[in-house]
């Protein structure tokens, strides 16, 4: 059982930045591929970004590319969400995730059944 905890949400205003980390309780974090999701008020989660077990690959929604940057420490269990450029369309409750399956299969399966999930750190981007 992974257990994650996500943290570093908070009110930024339009253009601003925000860096999201997410724990992992687990001692082999390099095992999971991990990701980040949100939920938007009203909406369905949607997938923002994913990256591999070693950091090497990564994979973005189009919405999110070249605003965020996903990155890893597998030496500290610890995953991060640097958001830059943000827009009021990016408020939502980011989720940390992380699977057992390589990015391939995941990005393959549409980001389906992902094996663990934190519970979620609240972004509010004002105009």
């Amino acid at each position: 059982q992974v257990q994650l905890v996500e943290s570093g949400g908070g009110l930024v205003q339009a253009g601003g930045s925000l860096r999201l980390s997410c724990t992992a309780s687990e001692h082999t974090f390099s095992d999971y591929t991990m990701g980040w999701f949100r939920q938007a008020p009203g909406k369905e989660r949607e997938f923002v970004v994913a990256i591999s077990r070693s950091g090497g690959l990564t994979y973005y929604a189009d919405s999110v590319k070249g605003r965020f940057t996903i990155s890893r420490d597998n030496a500290k269990n610890m995953m991060y969400l640097q958001m830059n450029s943000l827009k009021p369309e990016d408020t939502a409750v980011y989720y940390c995730s992380a699977d057992s399956r390589r990015l391939g299969s995941v990005v393959a399966a549409k980001f389906a059944s992902m094996d663990y999930w934190g519970k979620g750190t609240l972004v509010t981007v004002s105009s």
